[in-house]
């Protein structure tokens, strides 16, 4: 096989920034690394991509082995290279952020990683330049959540307003006024009302909503600047 000469070889990895909302709080899910070196401490989940492996490939087998979830949201972020980001061994890592519904998944969990879900206000440290990629991985999902519906990912089936108004509180770690939030996010179109209220919460109740799927595919840009001011739904 003939090869590039007078290169160095390097190794290139996959991490993944999982995000999931239990319906209060918007968090993240970790693993205790299970080797040398940092061995024992907070890391992402993340694996080497194998010589005949695309990158989406692993990344996508990374999560199915943590989770046991496939078809999940799940978006290239960014590459992290910085020559000593690994003390082991010269590696480039290529970041990607996913998105799941923890109520849902929550079982699948493997326990063989040690995995443990963090409010994005309590992460604990991590390894390596991880705590990087979660911040840039944020800022990435609010840009992403301002033009595009995919906070739904995070949601059940049916969900209330109010659910999903905290779930937007929490991506943006603002207040938003109710009204405001109702009228902006029920002008897209894209929620269907149920018949069923939710009346946990209070004594009024709320109705469910469910996501219309065909008008999401169809019209992926109809959040296109909903929250590009948050101020605007104070």
């Amino acid at each position: 096989m003939t090869r590039y000469s007078r290169q160095t070889r390097m190794l290139v990895a996959v991490d993944c920034i999982i995000f999931g909302f239990d319906g209060q709080d918007l968090k993240l899910l970790l693993i205790k690394r299970g080797f040398d070196p940092e061995k024992g401490k907070w890391s992402l989940m993340g694996g080497f991509v194998q010589p005949e492996e695309a990158l989406d490939a692993a990344a996508v087998r990374t999560l199915n082995k943590l989770t046991g979830l496939d078809g999940v949201y799940m978006e290239q972020l960014a590459a992290f290279g910085t020559p000593q980001r690994d003390p082991m061994e010269r590696t480039l890592s290529v970041a990607y952020f996913a998105l799941i519904d923890i109520n849902l998944y929550k079982q699948q969990l493997s326990d063989e990683y040690k995995a443990e879900w963090f409010s994005l206000r309590d992460i604990p440290k991590l390894i390596f330049d991880h705590a990087d990629m979660v911040h840039e991985a944020q800022a990435r999902l609010r840009y992403k959540a301002a033009i595009h519906p995919i906070l739904f990912e995070l949601l059940p089936p049916k969900f209330t307003i109010p659910q999903l108004q905290i779930l937007f509180e929490a991506v943006y770690d603002a207040g938003f006024d109710k009204r405001n939030f109702s009228r902006k996010v029920l002008s897209t179109g894209l929620l269907v009302k149920q018949k069923e209220k939710e009346r946990a919460s209070s004594k009024r109740g709320a109705f469910y909503y469910k996501l219309d799927k065909r008008k999401y595919s169809a019209k992926f840009h109809a959040f296109l600047n909903f929250v590009s001011d948050p101020g605007n739904l104070r």
